[in-house]
């Protein structure tokens, strides 16, 4: 990891600085043959339109998700929006699938697959795929202290990326992040081309999208009414009150999770398509 972003300020001091840059264009992406593109890569990934979520409740699973059929018949892919990256960036992420090291929290098996809106919504494969988040207590690898609490601070905690395969996949693991004041539960992410690696880490490259992800409200509820996260005792927005995701589903980031188990602690798989631009 290399230094710290110049927003470096405690959690109460900044919540305009997570708002949206007016200069921040929301891209949507369309694609040429919907229903083809849904059959391959999309639909594996777990399509998400831009229509509301349902909850549905099985015996061992529950899942939030949004319905693909209106998408099918219209010819569009999931809608992403495009919003500042925050203050708790840091440059030089370590390539690797597991970013959890020894936090502990309701484990999230991510997958998410890029398409390119300048090729037709076509899989964007060898593109990097990096996540950053809180830990249950709302506090930032490299910014450690920010949400009052006190422990070593190695700058790689609950960061980290993974390179995209030929169908545009990506996968990761995490947990569930916790909340901090001013903003509700939320993952970062940079999506980013023509990257070079090395030591086990990336230089160069050119980032072609910078978004937020979000979660179930309802299911939220429940992970931070758990352990470790109900040791967290600051406030917390809820997502409607959040000032940057706009109620708009999978078009602001809204994960489809499904339950790995009966149990929150079980953990929970999360998947979105993400529209890019690359040029």
């Amino acid at each position: 990891m290399t230094g710290h972003t110049q927003n470096d300020q405690p959690h109460d001091q900044q919540p305009a600085r997570h708002r949206r840059d007016k200069g921040v264009q929301r891209r949507r992406v369309l694609i040429g043959g919907g229903t083809a593109a849904l059959a391959g890569g999309l639909a594996a990934a777990g399509f998400a339109s831009a229509d509301t979520p349902g909850t549905s409740t099985g015996t061992s699973t529950t899942t939030v998700t949004a319905d693909a059929s209106a998408s099918a018949t219209s010819g569009v892919c999931t809608l992403t929006a495009e919003v500042t990256e925050g203050p708790y960036s840091l440059d030089g992420a370590l390539i690797r699938e597991d970013i959890r090291e020894t936090k502990e929290g309701v484990e999230v098996q991510y997958t998410f697959t890029v398409v390119d809106q300048d090729n037709d919504c076509a899989p964007l494969a060898d593109a990097l795929v990096e996540l950053w988040h809180c830990d249950a207590l709302g506090e930032y690898s490299g910014y450690v202290g920010k949400n009052g609490h006190t422990e070593d601070d190695d700058g790689t905690f609950l960061r980290g990326g993974q390179m995209t395969d030929s169908n545009g996949q990506a996968t990761l693991i995490s947990i569930w992040p916790g909340h901090y004041v001013s903003r509700a539960v939320h993952v970062h992410m940079r999506v980013h081309t023509d990257v070079t690696l090395a030591d086990g880490t990336y230089t160069g490259g050119t980032v072609v999208h910078t978004g937020q992800l979000f979660f179930d409200a309802d299911l939220n509820e429940e992970v931070q009414a758990s352990s470790p996260y109900s040791d967290n005792t600051t406030a917390e927005t809820v997502l409607a009150d959040d000032s940057v995701y706009d109620d708009n589903s999978a078009a602001s980031g809204l994960l489809t999770l499904t339950a790995l188990g009966t149990s929150v602690s079980d953990g929970y798989t999360a998947t979105l398509t993400v529209g890019v631009s690359t040029s």
